[in-house]
């Protein structure tokens, strides 16, 4: 492929879509890669401008120009809603011409309302004439219907991240759906130095989620259970504890909860913090521990990818599918935090993965080079898939 389009884009504040766009450029190996994004300096921070040209998701719109005359006709005269949002989107189409084809970075783009600028995002691409792919996308069976599923059914491809969402999919009538492992499965691990209190071999990462937190059924149930779980683990076991966050967002920032944890535990001089880094640092952290309890979606994929056994705290089905589709049930692997009450839950799931740990490498053993087999034909399938669209 010559060059791709990626959109939209929050930012890389959230190391789960920084993990998707490195990881879908190194699998496609474009020969240019454009990404529009909410968030440019975020990108730029953690350096994700080495390897895509990052581009403003919305442009200025000036009052003085041809385009904002047309755009207020339209709106005033003509009576079109969203002419300004048109002009003020406008560059995705432009940049467009030319590209092999648009991946639209679904993830869970589609679980959290009706997501109105990426259905004109869509719209302006497919106007243009550019090939518009759903990519590595998990929803909820229930959202797809009315705008969003007319919206599904216009890709000329859906790419889906674990079956549960494929399934679904295919039964609303998106025929042109396809199953592949998440892209950040591909995602390297690179290792940085590690904090002081770091135990090679013997430790337990943990993350936790502000959202997570906001789908307790019980208020406190989440972070009443973390501690109980890091008390076991400190009084029970010789291994350390590392706090790992994999989303740094204002007003969604792992840190805060995981450095009330740090104040509560930092007297045992067994438990380390880790900072903000690229993904690809995260993972490698991820891939030194002994086991993973994790929030985050792609913190969890950086842990099944590199052997680690996680146990996933998860409230959707994105959660589910993935671990349904790599150990054949999420019984034992995801911890629904809507269900999530008596304290001592995640210790006690804990504890039976720990019992498991032997089994668990084997699946992966398994599961993973078919994985990495997958995604590395991905370039030539895709190619593929579309012309057949």
């Amino acid at each position: 492929m010559n060059k791709i389009l990626l959109y939209p884009h929050g930012g890389s504040g959230n190391h789960g879509c920084e993990a998707i766009v490195r990881s879908t450029m190194l699998l496609l190996r474009p020969e240019e890669g454009v990404l529009f994004s909410s968030a440019c300096g975020e990108d730029r921070r953690y350096g994700l401008d080495r390897t895509v040209r990052v581009l403003p998701e919305q442009r200025p719109i000036r009052r003085c120009s041809a385009g904002y005359a047309a755009a207020w006709m339209r709106r005033h005269v003509l009576g079109v809603r969203d002419a300004f949002d048109r002009l003020a989107f406008g560059g995705i189409a432009e940049e467009g011409r030319g590209a092999s084809v648009a991946l639209c970075s679904g993830g869970d783009n589609y679980c959290y309302g009706e997501p109105v600028h990426i259905y004109l995002q869509n719209d302006l691409l497919r106007r243009a004439g550019v090939p518009a792919v759903l990519w590595g996308c998990s929803l909820e069976r229930e959202d797809m219907k009315d705008a969003m599923l007319e919206d599904l059914k216009a890709f000329d491809l859906v790419v889906a991240r674990e079956s549960l969402t494929c399934d679904a999919l295919r039964e609303c009538g998106c025929s042109r759906t396809v199953l592949y492992p998440d892209p950040a499965f591909a995602l390297p691990a690179r290792e940085a130095g590690l904090p002081e209190g770091w135990k090679e071999g013997s430790m337990v990462g943990v993350n936790v989620s502000p959202l997570v937190i906001g789908h307790e059924g019980r208020a406190g149930a989440v972070m009443e259970n973390y501690a109980r779980l890091m008390e076991y683990v400190l009084e029970a076991t010789d291994m350390n504890v590392a706090l790992i966050p994999h989303v740094v967002w204002p007003g969604n920032d792992d840190r805060k909860p995981l450095e009330e944890l740090y104040g509560r535990f930092r007297h045992t001089g067994r438990v380390v913090m880790v900072g903000d880094a690229p993904c690809e640092e995260l993972k490698g952290y991820i891939a030194r521990c002994r086991f993973l309890v994790a929030a985050r979606t792609h913190a969890s994929i950086a842990a099944y990818s590199t052997g680690v056994p996680a146990l996933v705290v998860g409230y959707s089905v994105k959660a589910r599918g993935i671990a349904r589709d790599l150990f054949g049930t999420e019984d034992g692997h995801v911890l629904p935090v809507q269900a999530l009450d008596a304290p001592d839950e995640l210790r006690t799931a804990f504890v039976r993965m720990m019992g498991r740990e032997d089994e668990l490498k084997s699946i992966y053993a398994e599961k993973l080079p078919e994985y990495r087999e997958r995604l590395g034909r991905l370039p030539e399938e895709l190619a593929t898939l579309l012309k057949r669209s």
